[in-house]
């Protein structure tokens, strides 16, 4: 029986664990290049862990996007992006990544390294994370693309501010609200507490029982 409360309470903390949610998506992008527009289609993955009271955000290109016309050398190319924040939070997040380890050749598709960048939450509840602009700075030029066709979130996290912050209701330095999910992990948790407390208790009146001096 005490097995089986504490396997019971463990679940119940592993059910109120947060929820990340990624999903790859196709973002067509246009790009304004020294030599004049052009477009590519990537599929964008975007993740997000843990990191101190925040978490570490990493936007990853499956695809290159743009290209050179001359051949880019290591270390020539400088590539920042901005993520779009929704949900219980708005504005952008920027993400920024190492030069290229390696040589681009000409009128190659351009691989973007991993770009990181942290967020902090400043609400409680469910945040989104969109591709919006990538920047490329290479040989003194600057190529800018943009999304053409309004991609969806790449990640939605359910975040809690630290501190205390506003909810998606409103109501400041409150938990969030909770729902009939919740309040099955929340009963789960009290009856794996009194399975707990009952055991202990049958335990200690067993080896009370034991040590009882017999009567003369």
């Amino acid at each position: 029986m005490l097995a089986a409360a504490v396997a019971l309470a463990g679940s119940a903390v592993w059910m109120a664990a947060p929820v990340a949610v990624a999903e790859v998506v196709n973002v067509n992008y246009t790009c304004k290049t020294p030599i004049g527009v052009k477009s590519a289609v990537s599929p964008i993955d975007i993740t997000g862990v843990r990191s101190g009271s925040g978490y570490k955000i990493t936007m990853s290109w499956q695809k290159g996007v743009s290209s050179s016309p001359v051949e880019l050398g290591a270390g020539s190319m400088k590539p920042s992006a901005t993520i779009t924040l929704g949900g219980v939070d708005s504005g952008t997040l920027k993400v920024t990544g190492p030069a290229n380890a390696a040589a681009i050749p000409e009128n190659t598709p351009i691989k973007i390294s991993d770009l990181t960048g942290t967020y902090t939450p400043k609400a409680t509840g469910k945040v989104t994370f969109t591709a919006a602009v990538l920047t490329i700075e290479a040989l003194g030029t600057t190529t800018t693309c943009t999304p053409a066709n309004s991609p969806g979130p790449s990640l939605t996290l359910d975040v809690t501010a630290s501190g205390g912050g506003v909810s998606d209701d409103g109501s400041a330095g409150q938990l969030p609200q909770t729902g009939p999910e919740d309040s099955a992990i929340a009963l789960g948790t009290l009856g794996a507490t009194v399975l707990l407390a009952g055991a202990a208790g049958a335990l200690w009146l067993t080896r009370r029982g034991r040590t009882a001096p017999a009567r003369r």
